[in-house]
């Protein structure tokens, strides 16, 4: 799955436990912090697994401060976990409307 030699600029696929999420919005916002970290291609939230799956370059610890910065709590998860989840996108982020 590497694109390049260098883990600087590496593909590879980082899943995350994200904790403090209630709601859409609430993944919405997740999903809009990851998407913005430097070297994300592709960022998935599934609010109903209270986890986060993104491909690119970007590591994993930058990922979990992009979590952290939105106003939640990312733990990055072991190799293995990182599949894509299978669930259409109304469906990771359905919820209460409690953020807005």
């Amino acid at each position: 799955m590497s694109t390049s030699t260098s883990d600087d600029t590496r593909t590879r696929r980082t899943a995350l436990s994200v904790e403090g999420m209630t709601c859409g919005s609430c993944a919405r916002t997740v999903e809009r912090a990851l998407a913005g970290a430097a070297g994300v291609e592709r960022a998935v939230v599934d609010l109903a697994r209270s986890r986060a799956v993104v491909e690119g370059s970007a590591r994993p610890e930058d990922l979990a401060a992009a979590v952290e910065a939105a106003g939640y709590t990312a733990r990055i998860l072991p190799q293995g976990e990182d599949e894509w989840p299978d669930l259409p996108a109304d469906e990771r982020r359905r919820g209460g409307g409690c953020c807005g």
